[in-house]
């Protein structure tokens, strides 16, 4: 039965309608998983020697140990964010008479082997092949190892109980920041203390064994949570549920573009694919930490300005680059309705700079890192509003691909085309490039003060720039009405 369901799904890999469509995604996808794999591969076999270097006084497991409690919970947190249960299509099997225990037991054994799982072998097994040639007890590396597979795919299917669950989400970013503050300001060395405990499994391996006690218990609660699903009426039913009507009377003071703006707060609100847009804010907010945090980063002028596109244009680009395909669903019943199309797309552009002033006003601690970094970002701000908002619009007349919303937006290159990849360029580069050159010329100061000319430009042409990108969405409306209604 087993090799029955291979093979079927093996039919459906190859001869599904987007097979096609997608080769080159799926190459691309194919491309990142060999460079992750390559990336934790040279890590697995140099960290030891890299540990011991660093830090000669320490045995280097017991430092790897210690850091544990971060991986895992920034393993189950990128699953949260990333992993999708690799369900079959089970409702033509519920008339026939198929075991559904085994169509279950299916399931879930496949979601065992997914690249979430077998990435992070080319870790801990090279990791633990070093520490044998290093001369430590090869009975202590199998047991740390064995359980470190365990823990694995304890997290996989611990993902899927709680994958819906926005408190545990939140819980395991709790665990994460709090980890590392009581570490750093020394209240309490919480991810020492869990290391101990993987120190212990070193000395004691036949405590491992109490990672499958932990496997076993979580593969039940899956299997008991799917088997309740395994029901043709279960599978056929629509679930109603009552809508979350938020009070947005607040976006009347906006006036004629009010409504448009009140359906696109819902539609991120309430889909799966659209809420990674509310998401991305806090990685925008937080991604100068990665660099002003490195002295590597502060002495390359040109960093400020990356930094300061994405941290303050995270939601202008993730959400822009999809418009007007976040409508695609119901786009043929809108272009319907008496309105004029300046105001949809003006709609769209106010949330946008809203977006980008609010992330700029949340950015304004960044300062603590010079006035270089506060300037950047303010120039930046004007830049994304005046320029980069009208390059999204001005893409958005070549989308032509349908989005689904109910679908997680993690490793779904669903809608993503051409334009998406391309558009990349004059967001992100072109004003890079400005800068470098202005910087290089004329001088730091100067280079500013160019990014943020180019941005008031953008703000006093808004009219004919919004005027001329109007009529082009007029002229292609009728043959993105036709490429929304194809089913990818």
């Amino acid at each position: 039965m087993i090799s029955h369901f291979l093979k079927l799904e093996w039919k459906y890999f190859f001869r599904s309608a987007s097979f096609g469509k997608s080769i080159g995604i799926k190459l691309v996808m194919g491309f990142f998983g060999l460079y992750f794999i390559t990336m934790f591969l040279f890590m697995g076999i140099g960290v030891f020697y890299g540990l011991k270097k660093f830090f000669p006084e320490q045995d280097p497991l017991m430092v790897v140990n210690s850091f544990l409690l971060y991986a895992i919970t920034a393993d189950l947190i990128f699953r949260y964010i990333m992993q999708k249960l690799p369900l079959m299509n089970i409702q033509p099997f519920l008339t026939l008479p198929i075991n559904k225990n085994k169509i279950v037991h299916y399931v879930l054994v496949k979601s065992s082997f997914s690249f979430f799982n077998t990435m992070n072998l080319f870790f801990y097994i090279p990791f633990s092949v070093v520490l044998i040639k290093e001369g430590y007890a090869a009975s202590g590396v199998f047991g740390w190892l064995f359980l470190m597979i365990l823990l694995i795919q304890s997290a996989n299917f611990l993902n899927f109980l709680i994958n819906k669950n926005n408190k545990a989400f939140a819980a395991l970013f709790a665990l994460l920041t709090g980890g590392f503050l009581t570490q750093h300001y020394q209240f309490f060395d919480l991810p020492g203390t869990i290391g101990h405990g993987f120190d212990f499994i070193y000395h004691n391996p036949i405590y491992a064994l109490l990672g499958l006690a932990l496997l076993s218990v979580l593969y039940r609660l899956n299997f008991n949570q799917l088997r309740g699903l395994m029901y043709l009426d279960e599978a056929v039913s629509q679930k109603v549920k009552e809508a979350n009507a938020s009070d947005l009377s607040w976006t009347d003071k906006l006036g004629d573009v009010a409504p448009f703006i009140k359906n696109d707060l819902r539609l991120m609100w309430r889909n799966k694919r659209t809420k990674s847009s509310i998401w991305m804010l806090a990685i925008g907010l937080g991604y100068g930490l990665f660099f002003y945090t490195n002295p590597m980063y502060t002495k390359m002028d040109v960093m400020f300005v990356l930094v300061g596109i994405f941290s303050t244009g995270t939601f202008l680009i993730n959400f822009g680059q999809f418009i007007p395909a976040w409508d695609s669903g119901y786009y043929k019943m809108l272009m319907t309705q008496n309105f004029k199309y300046e105001r949809y797309l003006k709609s769209k552009f106010m949330i946008m700079t809203i977006s980008v002033v609010l992330l700029f006003v949340l950015g304004i601690p960044y300062v603590y890192f010079g006035w270089k970094v506060f300037a950047v970002h303010f120039a930046a701000m004007i830049y994304n509003i005046g320029v980069n908002s009208h390059v999204i619009l001005y893409g958005g007349t070549f989308n032509r691909k349908k989005i689904n919303l109910d679908q997680k937006a993690a490793f779904n290159f669903q809608g993503t085309g051409a334009v998406q990849w391309l558009i990349g360029f004059p967001l992100m580069f072109l004003p890079m490039g400005i800068f470098v050159l202005v910087n290089w010329w004329v001088s730091f100061e100067i280079a500013i003060v160019v990014l943020g000319l180019l941005g008031f430009m953008g703000v006093v042409l808004h009219k004919k720039l919004m005027q001329a990108i109007t009529n082009l969405y007029i002229k292609n409306k009728h043959a993105m009405i036709h490429a929304f209604t194809q089913e990818n």
